[in-house]
Order: C-alpha cells, then sequence, then structure tokens
C-alpha cells in the first residue's frame, strides 16, 4: 500500500513535534535525520530480505542474500529490534547506529552524526519514545513509498525545519528556488563533475541531480562532491543524497578554506565542471594568515574579517579549464567595497566574470541584506567576451515574511541570462549586457544600480541602505584621497585649516 505525499509529510512532521519542549527546535534536525535514516535502510532491508526469500525459499543463504542488500545490517541492529527494547534506549540505539556504520565503512561511516543518544537531559526518553511510535506509523519500504516521495520527505523536513530555526537554519538550508536558480544557469550535463565547498544539507547536489532526472537525461552518471564543516550538516547532506537514490558521490568533512578535502595528485585543489555553492556571508577568522602563499589567491588575499572573495576564489581554482563554471550566492557588498577592489579588477581583466544576478530581498534565513549571484566561467561565449551581464531579479518575488520566487521568476531570471536580455519585456527583470571599459571606468564597481536600474521597490529597505551608504562613503573618500594628494603636490598644508588627510 503506498501512501502519498501529504501522509507522509504529516507523519514526518508529527514524528518531529514528538520532541517539541525539552529539545530546541534548532536541535531536531540532530535527531530526526538518523532516526528517519536509519527507520529507512532498516525497512529496506526487510523488503529486501523478504524478496529474496519469495525468489529463492529455503535455498536461500546469507551469501545469496547479500547481493540482495545494499546497505549490510548486522544482527540485532534493525529498527524493529532495538526500539522495543525497556531501558536505556537511548544508549541502545547509538550502539546499533555504531554497529551499522562499522559494517559498512566505506558508505556509512560517520553517517549518523555525533548526537548524544543515551543522555537524557538532551533527549528524554520520553520524547524519543515518542519519535520511535511517530515513525512507527510510517512504512518506508520501496512498495511504500518511492525514493522521489521520500526525497521530498526530506526537503519537506529541511524547509520545516529552516522555518522553526529562523536565522539560525542559514549554516544547512538555503531556500530552494535559489539552489533551482544557480542550477539552471549552469545546467550540469551527464558525464560532468558537479562540487559544493559548503555543501550543508546537500540541496545544491541534489538539485542538479533532479535536474537531469526531469529533463530525461541519464542523472547516474553525474559526480556529486561536497564538502561541509559542521559534521552534524554533513551526516545530513550524505543521507540526503542516499534517500534521493544517489549513488555516485562524496561528501567531506572539514573547513574548506583552511584545508581542501578535494586534491589532485600534484597537490593543487581538485577541479570540477561545474561548482555551486551559497557560502557563509562575509565570514570572519576563516584563515587570511595562511593566503599569503596559497596557490588559490590568484588575485589577491581578501581581507581577514571578509572571506567572501576567498570562497570565490577557492571556486574559481577548484574550475576545470574549457568546460568550468562557477555560480556562486553572495551578498551586495562583494559588487563595490574597497578593500577587494584589486581582487573584483583581476576577475574582470581575466575575463572570467559572466555575470552579476540581483536577487530579491529577505530571501534567506541567514540575513536580511540583499544578495546576489555570481557566475564564472573558464570560457565564456564569444557574445559575451570582455562585458559582463548584469541581471537585476530584485522584483521577481512573492512577498511574505520569507519573501519567496514562484517557478515563473525563476524560470523568468534563467531566460534573461541565457537570452542576455529580456524576453518579455514586461517580466520585471532588467537585463544589461555591459562593456569592460564601462565598468574600468567606474573602477570596478560592480553594484547593479550603476548598470541598470533597480526594479524592486523592497529592496529599499535597511539592508539596501546601508549598501548605498558605503557605497557613498567610499566613493567619498576614494575623492578626497585624490584631492589630498593634488593639494599636497601644489605645497599647500590642509591641516592649517583643521583638516586631516588621514
Amino acid at each position: 500500500m503506498t501512501i502519498t505525499q501529504q501522509e507522509l509529510e504529516s507523519r514526518l512532521w508529527d514524528a518531529a513535534n514528538a520532541l517539541r519542549g525539552p529539545v530546541d527546535p534548532a536541535d531536531f534536525k540532530t535527531y530526526v535525520f538518523p532516526m528517519l535514516f536509519w527507520k529507512w535502510i532498516s525497512d529496506t532491508w526487510v523488503h529486501e530480505h523478504d524478496a529474496a526469500f519469495d525468489e529463492y525459499g529455503d535455498d536461500l543463504d546469507d551469501e545469496i542474500e547479500a547481493d540482495f542488500h545494499r546497505f549490510e545490517l548486522p544482527e540485532g541492529t534493525l529498527w524493529s529490534e532495538v526500539t522495543e527494547k525497556v531501558t536505556n534506549l537511548g544508549a541502545e540505539i547509538a550502539k546499533a547506529f555504531q554497529r551499522i556504520e562499522m559494517a559498512n565503512p566505506r558508505s556509512l561511516a560517520g553517517v549518523f552524526g555525533d548526537a548524544s543518544w543515551g543522555n537524557k537531559e538532551r533527549i528524554p526518553e520520553s520524547s524519543l519514545l515518542g519519535l520511535i511510535q511517530a515513525f512507527n506509523k510510517i512504512k518506508l519500504d520501496p512498495s511504500t513509498v518511492s525514493h522521489d516521495l521520500l526525497g521530498a520527505g526530506y526537503e519537506y523536513l529541511l524547509k520545516n525545519f529552516a522555518d522553526e530555526s529562523g536565522k539560525k537554519a542559514g549554516e544547512f538550508f538555503t531556500p530552494r528556488e535559489v539552489v533551482n536558480l544557480l542550477v539552471g544557469i549552469l545546467q550540469p550535463e551527464p558525464g560532468e563533475s558537479v562540487y559544493d565547498p559548503s555543501c550543508g544539507s546537500g540541496g545544491m547536489l541534489v538539485a542538479t541531480i533532479n535536474q537531469l532526472r526531469e529533463s530525461g537525461k541519464d542523472h547516474r552518471t553525474l559526480r556529486a562532491y561536497g564538502q561541509e564543516i559542521n559534521l552534524t550538516t554533513a551526516s545530513i547532506a550524505r543521507m540526503n543524497l542516499f534517500l534521493h537514490e544517489i549513488e555516485d558521490f562524496d561528501i567531506k568533512r572539514g573547513d574548506t578554506l583552511r584545508a581542501p578535502a578535494f586534491k589532485a595528485s600534484s597537490g593543487a585543489v581538485r577541479q570540477f565542471d561545474a561548482v555551486i555553492a551559497n557560502p557563509p556571508f562575509s565570514l570572519a577568522n576563516w584563515g587570511a594568515d595562511r593566503w599569503s602563499s596559497d596557490p588559490r589567491a590568484i588575485y589577491g588575499v581578501p581581507p581577514a574579517k571578509n572571506g567572501d572573495y576567498a570562497f570565490v576564489q577557492h571556486m574559481l581554482a577548484s574550475m576545470k579549464p574549457g568546460t568550468g563554471r562557477v555560480g556562486v550566492v553572495m551578498p551586495h557588498g562583494v559588487l563595490f567595497r574597497g578593500a577587494e577592489a584589486k581582487i573584483r579588477r583581476g576577475l574582470i581583466e581575466k575575463d572570467v566574470l559572466e555575470a552579476v544576478v540581483g536577487l530579491p530581498p529577505k530571501l534567506f534565513y541567514s540575513t536580511d541584506i540583499p544578495a546576489c549571484l555570481l557566475i564564472f566561467r573558464d570560457q565564456k561565449p564569444a557574445e559575451r567576451k570582455h562585458h559582463v551581464l548584469f541581471i537585476d531579479g530584485s522584483a521577481r518575488f512573492i512577498k511574505g515574511k520569507q519573501n519567496l520566487m514562484s517557478e515563473d521568476d525563476v524560470r523568468a531570471v534563467i531566460e534573461a541570462y541565457q537570452a542576455g536580455n529580456d524576453p518579455d519585456s514586461e517580466s520585471g527583470t532588467n537585463v544589461r549586457l555591459v562593456p569592460f571599459e564601462e565598468i574600468k571606468q567606474n573602477s570596478f564597481d560592480l553594484n547593479i544600480s550603476r548598470y541598470i536600474k533597480v526594479a524592486a521597490e523592497e529592496t529599499a529597505d535597511l539592508g539596501t541602505a546601508l549598501v548605498a551608504y558605503a557605497d557613498a562613503r567610499q566613493h567619498r573618500i576614494d575623492t578626497e584621497t585624490v584631492m589630498f594628494e593634488r593639494l599636497a603636490a601644489a605645497g599647500i598644508d590642509m591641516s592649517v585649516f583643521g583638516v586631516s588627510s588621514e
């Protein structure tokens, strides 16, 4: 008997709500996702066992049965065997997870995370029993829940946990319309490799593979790679990919800027066809002290208190020659901040920056400041060489407490990018292909409003006001610097007028 998506989502949310009260909503994911994954592999193992017995009957032995199973579950680790225990249930679950990981070292090592299942202060046994009882109402084998349905249920939980967590959600969840927009622009193809250096819960990698599936292309030949600094979030990403029936992936845990995990035999960072990410905005203490001699700092070392262009340059270093393209979510500040002008200049002179896409306000959980997409290509189309395409998609949204982009909004921006103009002049997506010389005349400032009229009325919020203020302040400082230099050359000392040139 199959289950509907609505029924599955309702029961999954009931499971999460069993933790409400003793467990902070921001920590729901730490407990719910491992239990969901365990229930799935356990129910699937039983389903596979039954299929093997139906085919071989009494002739079934361990060697034959092993061919039916995707994962090995040692005796005593099935959901039904562990959850019926009445004492120290949390500790028993932790032991089962450890045994399952040890039995599947290549695929499942560390996949259940590091939650303190035996700590009854963190997760009381009554809450754990409520979580188990809720999951007991859901059968998660392939005859009941398809991988598409299960993947959608996982995404539903991610979205709801993000809603519950608010700004804390930014570390593990990127709004799916932003993910779909980036994937639609980069358009990974079968046989290619896709890499996310700050992969969070794996949403961008999943969306990439889903796009191939939905377009009828062979997604099985796409290879997915990701790195994530947070252990719990890295585990969630791996579970996410497994539940979406994705096999060829490699998620590593670690600090991408200080210790990139994917390396070529030469010792340089490994290169991929498509590199896609929503890294943490304006990260402080990102490891600038190590970058003065880092080969990834092609265009310069970013400010110590602001790691945005460290992620950008890491991604560019990870871009494969020829086919390589990069799509990254960034705060608007990267477009104009004075301390990063040298890096912007290098990117534009090297002619790898293809497009700047302004996004609607208030899409993200982690920040209210305006965000944009930067699109890079190793080989830009001939008509875009020595130009940068500016797209203002700031008016394309549905207003709410957390603004949304509809499928039509996402499609309109993708089509504007592909065409290099606004296919529908009334779509509210302003587009302009700007030549190198004009950008140079603007001192390599990439603020979208310098080149096209910004459309969204709502962008006049605090974040945009701060952007405008910083832009004007930097322009004043630059102008004053030139003025003081000229006055000094003329022998005029401004200090006599109470004005300092410092």
